[in-house]
């Protein structure tokens, strides 16, 4: 375990991780490692000044540990923001266990992890991610407490996390086209896995017009063929004209390559660190003339969905917390319009204010 607190007499150039773990102004990063069950995992707690971590686990098959390294400390990082702009009294923490979630799940291995994420004591709870379902989280509570999103509790928290990108893709399309209606729309949704076929079925009913693509073909077919949505190619959604492109999979779909390509007004998907390059690419997003949501502010429903858990609070009190992403996002568009910022960084501001305000609150 690694703590960030004292880096006076550390050269970083000869320390890669703590380089990045101060780059992203990190407090904790536990690396977990059990030759017999295969677990190989990370877990990096970034901050804990509005409540203990709480962030979901992701099983990947990672190219390569350093890879796997950048996107544990990048989304444990946004769960402190995601958290914070959601008024959440919770900071930010997130895990990955490296491997492929179709072949290499074991009650061992998860087991084994509980007992990893048991260690920190409660400064770190998790609940699932991609690759990770409700029932694995079952396994990993036999060693812990701390983990959220249990089967008979809250639960899978994927309805709740569409129903808030839902939420905050009509308030994008209140901002942009002067009404919050999405019939007619045509909109392209990335990834239908969990929250990205709640989205769809929200996204139909509602009678959009609905493009789906997705790198797992038996997914792609089910969805396509239970809303009616067109399907297209992984790399032809870039192509298309449509209205809304809103990524659900995997992060940095808006880069150099794409942000050439989109024929989009608003960029509004429940997929973390959507920007490759946030400073970078959220200005570009801007000059475009897109609408970006901030992707910790527009996908807070699953976070939200935990923290119920954790404090026993009624469904009916998520969704009506969930359903407040539509101010949040409104909020963050119209400050970005009139102060002529990206919305990247609004929220990031009023996220970061928060934190800082908590911080400097004097304990007896």
């Amino acid at each position: 375990m690694f703590d960030v607190k004292n880096l006076k007499d550390i050269n970083l150039d000869q320390n890669p991780v703590i380089a990045q773990m101060s780059k992203y102004n990190h407090e904790q990063l536990l690396f977990c490692n059990d030759n017999e069950t295969g677990l190989k995992a990370i877990i990096a707690i970034h901050n804990t000044v509005l409540g203990p971590s709480l962030g979901g686990t992701r099983m990947w098959n990672y190219t390569s540990e350093l890879e796997a390294l950048d996107d544990v400390l990048r989304l444990s990082r946004g769960m402190t923001y995601k958290n914070s702009i959601s008024g959440l009294n919770l900071g930010g923490g997130k895990a990955v266990i490296i491997g492929d979630s179709r072949s290499m799940k074991s009650e061992a291995l998860f087991r084994r992890f509980g007992k990893f994420v048991n260690s920190l004591s409660g400064k770190y709870i998790t609940a699932e991610d991609v690759g990770i379902s409700p029932e694995d989280m079952s396994q990993v509570s036999l060693e812990t407490e701390h983990v959220v999103g249990l089967p008979g509790k809250s639960g899978d928290p994927s309805p709740i996390t569409a129903h808030g990108t839902y939420m905050g893709m009509k308030a994008c399309a209140k901002q942009q086209f002067g009404s919050d209606s999405l019939a007619g729309k045509k909109i392209a949704v990335q990834g239908v896995g969990h929250v990205g076929e709640y989205l769809v079925a929200s996204l139909t009913k509602e009678n959009a017009e609905v493009y789906i693509t997705d790198i797992h073909e038996p997914t792609l077919k089910q969805v396509a063929n239970k809303y009616n949505a067109r399907v297209v190619g992984l790399d032809e959604v870039y192509d298309l004209d449509i209205d809304i492109y809103a990524p659900c999979a995997l992060g940095a779909t808006i880069n150099d390559d794409t942000l050439m390509r989109l024929k989009c007004s608003i960029i509004a998907g429940a997929a973390n660190n959507q920007l490759k390059t946030e400073e970078l690419h959220g200005n570009a997003v801007m000059k475009k003339g897109i609408i970006y949501a901030p992707d910790f502010a527009i996908n807070a429903g699953g976070v939200i969905n935990c923290y119920s858990e954790v404090h026993g609070l009624p469904s009916e009190w998520t969704m009506k917390k969930a359903e407040e992403i539509y101010a949040t996002i409104l909020n963050i568009v119209k400050r970005s319009k009139s102060e002529n910022i990206p919305t990247y960084q609004i929220a990031n501001k009023i996220a970061e204010e928060r934190i800082v305000s908590a911080s400097n609150i004097k304990h007896p």
